[in-house]
């Protein structure tokens, strides 16, 4: 099957009003296809799915180990965290052990997704910092990794060390050469593979033995579901639901990831209409078959078989994984 599988379905009353379609795939530690929905070998953009690859080599270098990076750390270097203060004020120590500021960053300033960061910034007539950035730990890190390559100060640029070091990072544990790349939001070029290749990618990390880099970055991921994302956020609900045994992290225009390091399996998925509810329902119904994730647990009743209600709060749909999916 090569066209997009059925993923979510919105029912309004007795009418399915919507269905939302993509790509799946489960691959085991030998990077073999365990399950699949749609194309798996679709070309991808897996987006801010893959921060813990371009966090690789932050550890593999040394550099972590050279700046006594802790946990929260390589889970900010991982994250797309909201703004909110626990996030920022780890990111402003974080550039302070490097004698660096704000400045230095390349990710551009965001208003922060967190209510009371933006309220406060509204409060204070300021204006948001690149710090606010959802991608400010991933940068922190590459500000690290620059620091002991010793690269200029354009870490962004697709030519430079830093970003030569994430794409042979990418390319060896996708086991694929990537087609392209394009830029993402954050400035940084963001690699292409298939489906395939991310899944596999995946589970690697979810089969790398203890104190390997990639085990290193998914249990910091575990450790701090709070720092990966924020409150209310599906990838920290559901790593919080699932009691810290599987890393979740989500991608622009629909993208999600799993490394179930238990089951020693890789999850990659893309909503072919790059809706984030829809591919929120389907790594909790993927989560869910594979056991992993708790069908009643209130953060996946969120995103799978939740109740859409209007201004009123009077329930008038409900957002559910299609059955092909379950």
């Amino acid at each position: 099957m090569t066209q997009p599988s059925p993923f979510a379905e919105i029912w309004r009353g007795p009418i399915l009003e919507s269905v939302h379609s993509g790509h799946a795939v489960v691959c085991d530690d030998t990077g073999q296809i365990a399950q699949s929905w749609g194309d798996p070998s679709a070309v991808i953009l897996p987006r801010s799915s893959s921060k813990m690859i371009q966090a690789l080599p932050l550890v593999t270098s040394g550099a972590a180990d050279r700046m006594r990076l802790s946990t929260e750390q390589l889970a900010l270097a991982c994250a797309s965290h909201n703004g909110a203060a626990i996030h920022t004020d780890r990111v402003n120590s974080w550039l302070d052990t490097l004698g660096l500021d704000d400045a230095a960053l390349r990710c551009g300033p965001q208003e922060p997704d967190d209510r009371d960061a933006r309220n406060h910034l509204i409060r204070a007539d300021e204006a948001p910092c690149q710090v606010h950035n959802n991608c400010s730990g991933k940068h922190a890190g590459f500000l690290t990794l620059n620091r002991h390559l010793g690269g200029n100060s354009e870490y962004v640029d697709p030519a430079h060390p830093v970003q030569m070091a994430c794409l042979d990072a990418f390319e060896d544990i996708t086991e694929e050469t990537s087609p392209g790349y394009g830029i993402d939001g954050c400035s940084a070029p963001n690699h292409a593979c298939t489906l395939h290749g991310m899944a596999r990618a995946m589970a690697r990390f979810a089969a790398a033995p203890d104190g390997a880099a990639e085990t290193r970055l998914h249990q910091a991921m575990r450790l701090h579901p709070e720092l990966v994302a924020g409150e209310g956020r599906a990838c920290t609900e559901l790593m919080r639901a699932m009691d810290g045994k599987v890393a979740l992290k989500t991608g622009a225009e629909g993208f999600f990831i799993a490394i179930l390091p238990e089951q020693k399996l890789g999850i990659a998925l893309k909503a072919a209409c790059g809706t984030t509810r829809a591919a929120e329902c389907a790594i909790a119904a993927i989560l869910v078959k594979l056991g992993a994730l708790d069908p009643n647990h209130p953060a996946t009743l969120k995103r799978m078989n939740a109740p859409i209600t209007n201004r009123r709060e009077i329930v008038t749909g409900v957002l559910k994984p299609a059955a092909e999916l379950l």
